[in-house]
């Protein structure tokens, strides 16, 4: 087996030293296009690659972006995460996805092994199951990661704090449920259903929050018995909502889904039922993911940028400044109007 080539080969073959290589494989320092050239020259004709370990073992950080998700299957994920790949790309970094199936402890895991790799950024995005260990746990990664030179970003879930160490890209979650909410009320709904995500889960219960304060500024009591907790899925929309009308016992005229995933589950359920949206049941999603346009009836959704919660993640993190990077940024979210919600009165 040949022997794999090293630095000094590529700075044998350029003629040039060894530093000057260093240089130009990391982009941080001024080399004149001549000698770019040949080293980048050097380096193709060699098929070198650059020896991870070592690099670390010199403290130079990775041009990677670690994305770690629950998983890649959904559509909100997938959109974050070509958000995130799109800057990433611009930035010149390598975008690795991690997932950890919604374990806290997996997550924290890969928040350690990333810092151990010197990774420029970890992005952890989408809600998490939170306790007091858990925050402490990931305060200390996060201020090991600044420490190092990285930074941690907090994607589409809550700050864990003011002082926080690491960037928090957050959208108006619970301002979203709301104005849903809002909706069904102002079209005359006064009895909700809700088949919501996960209980204590983070995005899950902020919506929650968004529909009870919708609630509450209509004068509407809140009824425990009209929230459903269960899995964030299609599958999860139609076996609760399948439960609830084999049930019979609930009155209810409108139905808020947790996200559009679980309301094609709930739209399956209720046309097997021989019920129709809008016309028995008004419907009104979370996320407006692109499907939302393809329902029958359209459906009316709250949209989430999130392409733009990636890229922002990846943009703020990446940003070299003389302090540190700790900032708090908010995007919007607006209700999109489409055919599925009727008119009570």
């Amino acid at each position: 087996m040949s022997k794999r080539p090293s630095i000094k080969d590529v700075a044998a073959r350029a003629g040039v030293s060894m530093a000057t290589v260093s240089r130009v494989l990391s982009g941080d320092y001024p080399v004149s296009a001549q000698t770019r050239e040949r080293v980048e020259k050097a380096v193709r004709e060699l098929d070198y690659v650059v020896n991870a370990h070592a690099r670390a073992l010199h403290g130079v950080t990775a041009k990677v972006v670690a994305l770690v998700v629950a998983e890649v299957t959904t559509p909100f994920f997938a959109r974050i995460a070509a958000g995130v790949e799109e800057m990433a790309s611009q930035t010149h970094r390598l975008c690795l996805i991690c997932t950890t199936h919604a374990d806290p402890d997996r997550e924290l895991e890969v928040v350690r092994l990333m810092r151990e790799q010197r990774a420029d950024a970890v992005i952890l995005a989408g809600g998490v199951v939170e306790n007091d260990d858990y925050r402490e746990r990931m305060r200390q990664y996060a201020k090991g990661l600044e420490d190092a030179g990285s930074c941690l970003v907090l994607c589409a879930r809550p700050s864990l704090g003011p002082d926080f160490p690491g960037i928090t890209v957050d959208y108006e979650n619970t301002g979203g449920a709301h104005a849903a909410v809002t909706h069904l009320l102002t079209a005359g709904h006064r009895r909700i259903l809700m088949i919501a995500g996960p209980d204590r889960l983070t995005t899950s219960d902020h919506r929650v929050t968004g529909y009870r304060s919708a609630l509450a500024g209509y004068g509407v009591p809140f009824d425990p018995a009209l929230v459903s907790h269960g899995p964030w899925d299609r599958e999860g929309g139609y076996r609760r909502m399948r439960a609830i009308l084999d049930q019979g016992t609930l009155d209810f005229t409108g139905i808020f889904a947790g996200n559009d995933g679980v309301a094609a589950g709930v739209l399956e359920a209720l046309r097997e039922d021989g019920k129709r949206v809008p016309e028995d049941f008004s419907l009104v999603g979370y996320d407006d993911t692109p499907s939302a346009r393809d329902f029958d009836p359209p459906l009316t959704s709250v949209l989430v940028p999130q392409e733009e919660l990636g890229r922002t993640a990846v943009k703020l993190a990446t940003q070299r400044s003389s302090g540190s990077r700790r900032e708090h940024v908010m995007l919007g979210t607006h209700l999109v109007v489409r055919k599925s919600v009727r008119p009570l009165h």
